[in-house]
């Protein structure tokens, strides 16, 4: 698995407080890591997918633009994950004409408590050009007539996904599995089994309708896709590939889910919980931690795991649909930007966002995103994409990166998680005072004469709406998710490098900042 120690044993600074100078060396530690090429991705739940990729005669568009926004930057648009917790409610009907008829439970109104799906459904899939899906199939549901309808289905998603194939999935979530879906005693091995037994027999269906697609090189998986939840997860990934998942060499990632925390749990703050760069770096050593355990059972013997990233497949803030004025604000954009780059630094190759149904309107965290895929840059080009390092401020509060291109230092971030409140409608919980000003100074290497700065910008960190990335907005209402420059919002800041090599950049308190070198 592509996943290095959980920290790096040195740095390409001098940690440091942010007030002081902070050097930062000219070519990366050895060990720097690299994303993959689509690293910032989107999981949409199984559900929600015909609203967000509408259908043949009616694409959204909307949804189109915001991808190409992501790819304007990176080179290519991202991954798409269809499936989550709602994959494992869904049931194939091959004769209904609509794409989902879903039926809620009015205690649990964010998803369906079960929906069908029709062959309409796979009309979604042709809606987005040029983006990779990986499909789940329904493994939780084990009646006679469930699993015929997975089977069914299978013919309709493998024509689907030609020439559009990043993988299938098939359940999520098992750990989740026993005392609900399955007895209490439903251990690893038994998992194993199953899983082993229905993936075979979708790949006998595919060879009869998508032949091409069931071959060795083609047919592959996310798997396992745990949870992964301490206090409610009944076991954990290392234990099922000692159980033999990888028995037919047709895992392509090795998928486990994280979210920071889960809404209903006590104590959760934007500031304690989501704008905290220590919070961050606990939550990846915990992933790196799971992807040593599962080292481990390689080591014993190679053949139990796949040579293969180890991914985030589905990822988010706050489990349970999240919480509102915190999940959905411009401090959660500043958090997964941090936690993006954090997982980076730690070798996860890839990052899909959980992403779900509201009220139409690119949200907060969609900022985020893109002043991620702007730090990245291009990443078509193996030999050229960035290795990131983490520039180790001391605050628990703020976090800078340094991204190194064929070896050079090409840019800087800073981000502070300070949080600033300032929204009319946050009574009782503005900040006030005046928004302070940071100041970071950096020592660069010979040769760099100017940056440019592109700055990630919102009111507060309490922001839901007028969030900006380098003075531009890609709300639904101005252009339909494509980016529209404000001309009220600064833009193309130059600042020029001292001659004793020395720089120093302001930054408002909750916001960040990209320093691109020349």
């Amino acid at each position: 698995m592509y996943l290095t120690a959980i920290f790096a044993s040195t740095f390409a600074i001098t940690s440091t407080a942010a007030s002081d100078c902070i050097d930062v060396k000219f070519g990366p530690p050895s060990g720097a890591n690299s994303p993959l090429e689509r690293f910032l991705s989107y999981s949409i739940e199984f559900s929600s997918f015909a609203d967000f990729a509408g259908n043949a005669s009616n694409p959204n568009a909307y949804s189109d633009n915001l991808l190409s926004s992501i790819a304007h930057y990176t080179g290519s648009k991202p991954l798409i994950r269809v499936g989550g917790n709602t994959q494992d409610l869904s049931t194939f009907n091959a004769s209904q004409t609509q794409a989902v008829i879903q039926f809620f439970n009015s205690a649990l109104p964010d998803h369906p408590a079960n929906q069908t799906f029709g062959p309409a459904f796979f009309e979604s899939y042709h809606t987005w050009p040029g983006v990779q899906f990986s499909h789940g199939f329904n493994l939780a549901e084990n009646s006679t007539e469930a699993r015929q309808a997975l089977l069914d289905s299978v013919p309709y998603a493998c024509r689907a996904l030609r020439g559009k194939f990043n993988g299938w999935e098939l359940g999520n979530e098992p750990d989740f599995f026993p005392g609900a879906v399955r007895p209490v005693n439903y251990t690893p091995t038994a998992y194993v089994v199953e899983w082993l037994e229905w993936s075979r027999k979708i790949r006998r269906v595919m060879e009869k309708a998508c032949p091409t697609q069931a071959n060795d090189k083609n047919f592959k998986f996310l798997a396992p896709s745990l949870a992964g939840f301490q206090g409610f997860s009944k076991f954990g990934t290392a234990p099922i590939f000692a159980a033999g998942l990888n028995a037919d060499s047709d895992i392509n990632y090795i998928a486990q889910h994280k979210y920071i925390e889960a809404r209903g749990n006590p104590g959760i703050t934007q500031q304690g919980t989501l704008m905290n760069h220590t919070n961050n770096i606990v939550a990846v050593a915990n992933l790196a931690g799971i992807s040593s355990s599962i080292d481990a059972v390689g080591a014993t013997n190679p053949s139990l795991v796949p040579k293969v990233p180890f991914i985030i497949g589905e990822s988010n803030s706050l489990a349970r649909q999240g919480i509102g004025g915190v999940s959905n604000s411009f401090g959660a954009a500043l958090w997964g930007l941090d936690y993006g780059l954090q997982l980076i630094t730690q070798g996860i190759a890839w990052q899909p966002i959980q992403t779900r149904n509201t009220t139409i309107g690119t949200k907060a965290p969609f900022y985020g995103n893109i002043a991620l895929s702007a730090f990245l840059g291009d990443l078509t080009n193996p030999r050229a994409r960035p290795q990131i390092v983490d520039l180790g401020l001391l605050n628990d509060y703020e976090a800078a990166y340094a991204s190194y291109v064929r070896g050079k230092l090409a840019k800087l971030i800073v981000i502070n998680m300070n949080a600033y409140n300032a929204t009319a409608t946050n009574v009782g919980f503005i900040t006030n005072y005046t928004r302070p000003v940071e100041k970071y100074r950096f020592q660069l290497p010979r040769g760099v004469r100017s940056v440019g700065l592109q700055r990630l910008l919102a009111n507060g960190s309490d922001a839901i709406t007028g969030v900006t990335f380098d003075g531009f907005s890609f709300a639904q209402e101005l252009g339909h998710g494509r980016p529209v420059r404000l001309a009220n919002i600064t833009r193309g800041e130059i600042l020029r490098v001292r001659k004793n090599g020395r720089v120093e950049v302001s930054l408002l308190r909750s916001s960040a900042v990209i320093l691109n070198l020349d």
